[in-house]
């Protein structure tokens, strides 16, 4: 198995609890599927195999700083509120990050 397929199937047991809320679904973005809440993104794993979030800018400067997580960097630009963390990290960092993408995209995503 691919590192891609291994962490696809990680993040497939944890979203189990978050699919079961009525806004939550999988969606398409950057050739890959992922998590969304109400048409946003909040949660993939992208190419390499590294669960990618979105949080907030402070919080993804916090994690980057204390090397549990990297800034995604897209076309040479490093992404604001995108961070992603290897699976190396373990399932409960997983989880964790996940939390707090879901808790945020919830809260900025118009009902």
């Amino acid at each position: 198995m691919s590192a891609q397929t291994d962490s696809d199937a990680i993040l497939d047991g944890l979203a189990q609890p978050y699919l079961a809320r009525p806004d939550v679904t999988w969606g398409r973005m950057f050739s890959t599927t992922g998590l969304s809440v109400r048409g946003k993104i909040f949660a993939v794993v992208n190419h390499s195999g590294n669960l990618m979030v979105k949080i907030p800018e402070s919080r993804a400067d916090e994690l980057a700083e204390a090397g549990d997580a990297t800034r995604v960097v897209m076309r040479g630009r490093e992404m604001r509120e995108w961070v992603e963390m290897e699976p190396a990290r373990g399932e409960p960092a997983w989880e964790s990050l996940l939390a707090e993408a879901f808790a945020y995209l919830d809260e900025i995503t118009p009902r």
